[in-house]
C-alpha cells in the first residue's frame, strides 16, 4: 500500500471551536472574504440539527509550529499547529455563530450572522423584521452557547415572551426544552478532518484541494501567503485588509488610500510588498522563503523565517505609506490617465507601484525624475498590454533586471531601455495600427489614445473644453461629460449594409465629444453634421481638431473601410506623439506645450507638426545645388507658421534614416545657419524669423539642423519670383491654398 500524505483525525464541534479560540487551528478573519449567504449558514446548522453529514475539513500541519513565535500581538495563546486549506467557509460559519463574532464580507464590512430558532416547529431561519416580532422564535441561537448565560435561562426567557402572546401547554413546554437542548448539544456533532503532512509543498496542497473539491475556488499562491501571514504576522495581514477597505470609501478630511484608479485587494497589496522586499513576482518561491525554507536543502529554519518576515514587514510599511501611495498615483496622472475607466489592467498599476517604491526607497531617485520615468513606463506597459497575458511571468522577468543594479542612474536607464526596445518604429507604424483594428470596448490601445489626447492638451471634438477636464472622475451627472461618438453612425452604416457590431464599433470609428453634441448628431451621416460643426470654429482650430482626433482630410465623404484604415494610422501617430511628450527634453511648465527632443521626433515620425528633409539645398539625385530643395524647406516653414507651428529637421530622410549635413557642403554650421536665415528673410519676410529658432544636434554620429517654428501672429507668404504663395499644414504635408481659399483662411485664422 502506498504511503499517504495525510492523517484522518476525528473532532467534535466543541473541540474545533476550542482549538480555534486557543489558536491551535489558524482561522484567519478572511482567508478569503466570507462569501456564504446567511441562508447557507442557516442550512448548515439545520443539517447538523437533523443529523445529516456536512463534509470534512482539510488542514495542513505547520512545519515549524513547535519553535515558532508570532510577529505582532494577537490574542491567540499558541502558534497554530494547523492551517485550514478547505472548509474555511464552513468553519468560519460555525465559529461566528457559536462564539457570536462578526465575519468580514467581500466589501470588508463586519457583520454578525444572526440565526433564529422556532423550537416548536424545530425550524431555523435567517433573522428578519418579521421574525424579530414573532415570539415563537428565539432571535439568536448564539445565546445557547454564550458564557454569560445557560440553556435554562434561555428557555425560561423564551417561554416568558411566548406566554405573553398566547397560552403554552405542558406538552409544548416539554418540546421546547427538548428542542433547545438538542440544538445546544450540537457542540458534540462529529467532524472528520484530513491533516496533510507538514513536509509536502504548497503545490501538492493545492493539487489535493482541486482534486477533492472541484467546485471550490482554486487556491493560488497569494492565498497561501496570506494564510501564512495570519499564522505568523496577523497584524501585517490586518493592515493589508484595512488599507484595501479604506481604499473603497472616500474620506472626509482625513488621509486615506481612496483614489479614482484602483480599489486594491489584499492580494494585490501583498504583491507590492513581496516585489519590493524580494524583487520577486512568482509567489510560489516567496511562500517557501517566508516559511523559512532553504530552497536547496529543503530544511526549515525559525531564524530564516523571522528574517524574511522582517524584510516583508519593512517593504509592506513602504507600500502602505499613504504619502508613497498618492505620490505614485501622480505618475499615472502624468501619463495621461484620469480614472479607472481608462485602465485596462490593474496589474499594470500594481507592478508600476512596485517599481516606483524600489526607485524611491532603494535607489533614492529624485521624485521629479522618478515620476517621469514611471509615467513613461506606465504608458508603455498600458498601450502594449504588457501585464495582461501572463502578468506574473512578465513581472518576474522585469524585476530580474533590477537585482544587480547599484545606482539610481542604472535604475532609470534600465526602465528607459525596456521602453525603447518595446516601442520601436515598427511598433508605431505596424503593430499599433493593427492593434487598433478592433471593436474591444476596453482595449489598451484605445485607452492609450485617450491618454494621449490628455497629454497633448486636446479638446473634445468640435468643443472648447479640454478632454482632461471632461474626464474629471470627481464629476457625476446622468450622462458623462464626454462620450464616445460613432463618427459614422450605426444607423447610417446599416443603410450601407454594414450592421455587424464588430464593424460599426471599431475603435477607429470613435471620437470623444461632449454629450450634448453626441445627442444632437444622433444618426446623421458625417457628410451632413460635419459642415454644421465646422461653422463653429476658424480654420486653425479645425486643423488642430483634425490633428488631435486623427481625422483624414475630407473624411466625412470617404468610404467607411478607407476611413478606418487611414484613421488607424493617424491614431497611432497621435499615440506616438502623446508618448513622445513623456520623453521630452527638459522640464516643461504645467499647461505648456513640451518641446520634443530629436529622438522623440524620429520615434513619432512625420506629422502635421514634424517634417524631415534630407538636405537644405542639394538634390541627392543630381548631387548639385537645387533651388527646389530650398523652396521645399521654406514651404514647410511657412506651413508651420501659418498653422500650429512645428519642427523641421534637416539631415533626416522621410523614413527617419539619418543622412547628415555633409551633402550640402557648407564650410561649417555657422555658414549653413546664416544661409538659411538669409533665404528666410528674403522669401518669407523678416517678421517670420522672430518665430523661428535654429540649432544643431547630434543623431547617430550625424549632425542635423533643427528649426522650431512657433505660430505666426500674422499671415506669412512665400515669395516665388513675382508671385506670393500661401501654405498651410494639412496632416503630414504642406498645401498651397488658392487666392479665394487664402482669403477665407486668413479671415478665420487671424480674426
Amino acid at each position: 500500500m502506498s504511503k499517504t500524505v495525510f492523517n484522518k483525525v476525528d473532532y467534535d464541534l466543541g473541540s474545533l471551536i476550542k482549538a480555534i479560540s486557543l489558536g491551535e487551528i489558524g482561522l484567519p478573519d478572511i482567508q478569503r472574504p466570507f462569501v456564504w449567504k446567511n441562508a447557507k449558514v442557516r442550512d448548515l446548522f439545520d443539517s447538523m440539527y437533523k443529523g445529516y453529514p456536512v463534509g470534512y475539513f482539510l488542514f495542513w500541519q505547520n512545519a515549524i509550529a513547535t519553535d515558532s513565535r508570532s510577529i505582532g500581538t494577537d490574542a491567540k495563546q499558541k502558534p497554530p499547529r494547523l492551517v485550514i486549506v478547505d472548509g474555511q467557509q464552513r468553519l468560519t460559519s460555525l465559529f461566528a455563530v457559536i462564539r457570536n463574532v462578526s465575519v468580514i464580507r467581500e466589501n470588508f464590512e463586519a457583520e454578525k450572522i444572526q440565526i433564529a430558532f422556532n423550537p416548536l416547529e424545530e425550524k431555523l431561519e435567517v433573522v428578519d423584521a418579521a421574525i424579530l416580532r414573532d415570539k415563537a422564535f428565539l432571535p439568536d441561537i448564539s445565546l445557547l452557547w454564550s458564557d454569560k448565560t445557560d440553556v435554562f435561562e434561555v428557555v425560561e426567557k423564551y417561554l416568558e415572551g411566548l406566554q405573553g402572546t398566547r397560552e403554552v401547554s405542558d406538552d409544548e413546554q416539554r418540546k421546547i426544552k427538548r428542542s433547545f437542548t438538542k440544538l445546544q448539544g450540537l457542540l458534540s456533532f462529529p467532524f472528520t478532518a484530513l491533516e496533510l503532512a507538514a513536509d509536502i509543498d504548497e503545490e501538492a496542497v493545492s493539487d489535493v484541494f482541486v482534486r477533492i473539491n472541484s467546485k471550490g475556488t482554486p487556491l493560488n499562491q497569494a492565498d497561501f501567503i496570506l494564510t501564512l501571514m495570519s499564522v505568523f504576522w496577523d497584524e501585517g495581514r490586518s493592515a493589508l485588509e484595512q488599507f484595501a477597505r479604506d481604499a473603497k470609501v472616500p474620506s472626509k478630511g482625513t488621509p486615506s488610500p481612496f483614489n479614482h484608479f484602483i480599489e486594491p485587494s489584499p492580494d494585490q497589496l501583498l504583491r507590492v510588498g513581496v516585489g519590493v522586499a524580494f524583487k520577486r513576482a512568482v509567489l510560489k518561491y516567496v511562500y517557501s522563503i517566508l516559511r523559512g525554507k532553504d530552497l536547496e536543502t529543503g530544511t526549515f529554519s525559525r531564524e530564516r523565517r523571522i528574517e524574511q518576515f522582517k524584510l516583508l514587514a519593512e517593504a509592506q510599511s513602504k507600500a502602505l505609506n499613504l504619502q508613497h501611495w498618492h505620490d505614485f498615483l501622480k505618475c499615472i496622472r502624468q501619463a495621461g490617465f484620469r480614472s479607472s475607466k481608462v485602465i485596462s489592467s490593474t496589474n499594470n498599476i500594481i507592478f508600476s507601484y512596485i517599481l516606483y517604491l524600489i526607485g524611491r526607497t532603494e535607489f533614492q531617485v529624485p521624485e521629479f525624475d522618478l515620476r517621469a520615468v514611471i509615467a513613461r513606463w506606465f504608458f508603455m506597459s498600458s498601450v502594449t498590454g504588457r501585464f495582461t497575458g501572463s502578468p506574473e511571468s512578465a513581472m518576474e522577468f522585469d524585476l530580474a533586471r533590477l537585482r544587480g543594479l547599484k545606482t539610481k542612474e542604472e535604475f532609470i536607464a534600465a526602465l528607459n531601455s525596456v521602453c525603447d526596445v518595446t516601442l520601436t518604429n515598427d511598433y508605431w507604424s505596424v503593430t499599433l495600427p493593427n492593434d487598433l483594428a478592433t471593436s474591444a470596448s476596453r482595449g489598451p490601445s484605445l485607452f492609450a489614445y485617450l491618454a494621449s489626447l490628455v497629454l497633448l492638451d486636446a479638446r473634445a471634438l468640435f468643443s472648447n473644453l479640454r478632454i482632461a477636464d471632461l474626464l474629471d472622475p470627481g464629476t457625476h451627472a446622468n450622462r458623462d461629460a464626454v462620450e464616445r461618438h460613432h463618427l459614422f453612425a450605426k444607423a447610417h452604416l446599416a443603410k450601407q449594409g454594414i450592421a455587424s457590431t464588430r464593424d460599426t464599433n471599431q475603435i477607429a470609428n470613435y471620437a470623444w465629444v461632449e454629450w450634448g453634441d453626441n445627442a444632437d448628431i444622433s444618426d446623421d451621416p458625417p457628410s451632413e453634421y460635419v459642415p454644421i460643426m465646422k461653422k463653429r470654429f476658424k480654420q486653425a482650430d479645425l486643423d488642430r481638431f483634425y490633428r488631435w482626433h486623427a481625422l483624414p482630410a475630407n473624411w466625412e465623404n470617404m468610404e467607411y473601410d478607407d476611413f478606418l484604415r487611414q484613421r488607424r494610422e493617424l491614431m497611432a501617430k497621435v499615440i506616438a506623439e502623446g508618448y513622445a511628450t513623456l520623453i521630452a527634453a527638459g522640464p516643461g511648465q504645467v499647461g505648456e506645450k513640451k518641446e520634443l527632443d530629436l529622438a522623440a521626433l524620429i520615434t513619432m515620425g512625420e506629422s502635421d507638426a514634424v517634417e524631415f528633409k534630407s538636405t537644405l539645398r542639394t538634390n541627392l539625385h543630381t548631387g548639385q545645388q537645387d533651388s527646389k530643395m530650398e523652396a521645399a524647406v521654406l514651404k514647410t516653414l511657412a506651413g508651420f507658421l501659418n498653422t500650429v507651428g512645428g519642427t523641421l529637421v534637416v539631415g533626416i530622410s522621410d523614413d527617419g534614416t539619418p543622412v547628415g549635413l555633409q551633402q550640402d557642403k557648407f564650410p561649417n554650421e555657422d555658414k549653413m545657419a546664416l544661409h538659411l536665415v538669409n533665404i528666410i528673410k528674403a522669401r518669407l519676410g523678416v517678421h517670420a524669423m522672430t518665430k523661428l529658432h535654429i540649432h544643431f544636434e547630434d543623431n547617430d554620429e550625424h549632425r542635423v539642423l533643427m528649426v522650431r517654428s512657433e505660430v505666426a501672429s500674422e499671415p506669412v507668404f512665400m515669395k516665388d519670383g513675382e508671385i506670393e504663395r500661401y501654405y498651410i499644414r494639412t496632416g503630414p504635408s504642406t498645401t498651397e491654398l488658392t487666392a479665394s481659399q487664402t482669403q477665407q483662411y486668413i479671415k478665420q485664422r487671424f480674426k
